[in-house]
């Protein structure tokens, strides 16, 4: 990786400046008389374009502090030398370890912001990255070799790439093309010049030889990232990259860290689920579903075979599933059904093989007492005219009675995990605007820590009572089908014009597109719904975002239809990361807790109670009491105790990170760079 060209004058200064370089963090040039303090916070210049919107939600996900330069606000503050840099305690302070803009030049070549910032970058060794320009000698780079559509067009990790910042990814990757009739992505392909390493480049499109679509270009003592190609935080072009792009930025020092995560809850298990009815295009026994109230009609429930090959898969996969169950509701099943159950017997054989999860013994609704005289149904209410709610007793019962079923038969679960029925007792709009009163005090009774809740309800996380919720993602695998077909039939109802025979819902919803014509019954879930989920599933697990999938126990039956899908997110991941980069399938406990974590960390850095720099190989970070801190840092990092130092971090991803705190009788952390 190119370097600074200035150097430090006299011995002292040489010797600094040499491990700055061997770490990546680049050698402040002779106008700084001491070796500077560099903070761990980075400048984003906005101009409104998604490019730097992007890297800004990829840095705030990380937990990276920053500072936005609005340029479409005419009250922004003046680039100048005092806004960059100052000094504290007679040492020289770069207010910014790296800086993120539009592109190559946003304030005009030549003009007095840009210079201050180009003169900032030199003197202290600060990184650049352009978010997004075209390709001209100006960055480095020939003129385009090519300039258009990138849709769909395979870019590979250089060799430069896979041993600086993007060693994290081991294949191709393509670039989106999700709409044969709209542009998802254009870009600039062009051939590197003097200065410039490509990281991440591609075939020229319609030509021979390859050009660069990110690479830096060192020159006049200062350092860019150069990215050629248009793109936003949502595509996965972008989210595979983002990891790179912000570990160049900050030459792999810096506060806050970045995992890939994937989890599925398997809710149902032990209990049947109702099936839909292709005739009727409804669930019989669902309110809504006129004609009959699922009486003669055959429910959907895994057999011992299922759960058989559930364990299989599992061991093929390096995979763990979170079995969701309702024991009293596989009691019921049994009683009705002869006696004997072969699928629990199944799955208590394999019970070491998965992690288990509290579904209340019966999948009761513990919100408001629901009446169903009408479609759709509303809370029944008291004498006075308040909302009948299910009381603290039946709620508390529902949990304790699943639990010590569990505990009895050995299940490895935790006590204080929960995902309720339908996520029920938390609030359900619009019949339900208010968490069930009763709902805290029975979590507390059962010492509930942590509850799911349905992310497309409720993305962030929050408090009831003393128990905090876990956001799942509901996959669009249906918990009332068992076979691709049935799974075909219902996506047709609800994503199909009434002309072609749908719901038309689609065309009502503002947020849904109809599909151009029905699925075939026979391909359709395979060919279109699979590869359509798995990248959605993948889009959250590349994106720093722990929260869990859900989907049932029907799911795993009959054409057991989740495994497509979950095998093709991990057969992708596996094909884009490198073994350093392994996912992380987190218990729902770990999940709640790390969510936890980034709350108190966003809130800790937004009072502007975190103050973090590093002073040559030195790295000093203070929190407000109690917050667990963040960090990245290379390999090699220790950690200062007391007496010593301890190697810091887990590795992941060629870098080392960890949640830490000061250690006994420490108001900072202090950590040792290589």
């Amino acid at each position: 990786m190119a370097q600074s060209a200035h150097r430090w004058r006299g011995a002292t200064a040489a010797l600094t400046a040499a491990g700055l370089v061997a770490l990546g963090l680049g050698a402040p040039s002779a106008a700084a008389a001491t070796t500077p303090r560099v903070d761990l916070k980075v400048l984003v210049v906005d101009n409104g374009d998604s490019p730097v919107q992007a890297i800004t939600a990829q840095l705030r996900s990380t937990g990276v502090p920053y500072t936005t330069v609005d340029l479409n606000d005419a009250n922004r503050p003046t680039i100048t030398a005092t806004f960059l840099s100052d000094t504290v305690n007679g040492t020289p302070r770069a207010r910014y370890q790296g800086v993120v803009l539009p592109n190559e030049a946003p304030f005009g070549a030549g003009s007095a912001e840009q210079t201050a910032l180009e003169a900032y970058e030199k003197t202290y060794g600060i990184p650049q990255v352009d978010a997004y320009t075209w390709a001209h000698p100006g960055v480095g780079l020939e003129y385009s070799s090519y300039s258009g559509s990138l849709d769909g067009q395979e870019a590979d990790v250089t060799a430069a790439g896979k041993s600086g910042f993007f060693g994290y990814l081991d294949g191709a990757l393509a670039f989106e093309d999700n709409s044969p009739s709209v542009m998802e992505s254009y870009g600039y392909v062009a051939t590197p010049g003097s200065g410039f390493t490509s990281y991440v480049d591609t075939a020229v499109p319609g030509a021979a030889g390859r050009g660069s679509l990110i690479g830096e270009y060192a020159h006049d003592g200062r350092r860019e990232l150069v990215v050629t190609f248009a793109y936003n935080q949502y595509q996965q072009q972008f989210r595979v990259l983002a990891r790179g792009i912000v570990e160049w930025l900050t030459q792999g020092v810096h506060l806050g860290q970045a995992r890939n995560y994937f989890a599925v809850h398997v809710d149902d298990v032990f209990a049947p689920d109702s099936r839909w009815d292709t005739a009727r295009n409804c669930t019989p026994g669902d309110f809504d579903c006129a004609g009959g109230d699922g009486e003669g009609t055959t429910p959907i429930r895994m057999t011992a075979a299922d759960a058989a090959y559930a364990a299989q898969w599992q061991q093929e996969q390096g995979f763990t599933l979170d079995m969701v169950y309702n024991a009293g509701s596989g009691e019921q099943w049994k009683t009705e059904n002869g006696g004997t159950d072969a699928l629990a017997a199944q799955l208590l054989a394999d019970k070491a093989k998965y992690r288990w999860i509290n579904h209340t013994y019966t999948h009761q609704f513990l919100g408001c007492v629901q009446d169903t005289a009408t479609v759709p149904w509303s809370c029944a209410k008291n004498a006075d005219g308040s909302t009948r709610y299910m009381s603290r007793a039946d709620i508390s019962a529902e949990i304790r009675d699943n639990y010590n079923w569990g505990a009895a038969k050995g299940l490895p679960m935790t006590r204080g995990e929960l995902v309720t029925g339908e996520h029920s007792g938390l609030k359900t709009l619009p019949q339900q605007p208010a968490d069930n009163p009763n709902l805290a005090g029975a979590l507390a009774d059962n010492a509930i820590k942590w509850t799911a809740s349905d992310n497309s309800r409720e993305p962030d996380q929050r408090s009831i009572g003393s128990t905090r919720t876990v956001p799942r993602y509901p996959m669009n695998v249906y918990y009332n089908v068992g076979t691709d077909a049935e799974m075909a039939d219902e996506y047709n109802w609800i994503y199909t014009s009434k002309a072609d025979g749908g719901s038309g819902v689609c065309e009502n919803n503002p947020s849904s597109t109809c599909l151009p014509e029905p699925l075939d019954p026979a391909t359709g879930y395979r060919s279109y719904i699979v590869p359509l989920e798995a990248r959605t599933a993948l889009g959250h697990a590349i994106a720093n975002d722990p929260r869990p999938h859900y989907a049932h126990q029907s799911n795993l039956a009959e054409d057991r239809t989740l495994y497509p899908v979950m095998t093709k997110v991990l057969t992708d991941y596996r094909a884009l990361f490198a073994d350093n980069t392994p996912v992380q399938n987190l218990s729902q406990t770990a999940v709640g807790t790390e969510l936890q974590r980034r709350a108190a960390w966003q809130a800790a850095v937004a009072s502007g109670k975190v103050t973090a720099y590093r002073i040559g190989t030195t790295v000093t970070i203070t929190a407000p009491g109690g917050t667990q801190i963040p960090v990245t840092v290379p390999e090699g990092t220790r950690k200062q105790l007391l007496l010593g130092t301890n190697a810091f971090g887990t590795p992941y991803a060629g870098r080392r990170s960890a949640w830490t705190t000061p250690e006994a009788l420490q108001s900072a952390v202090t950590l040792k760079l290589p």
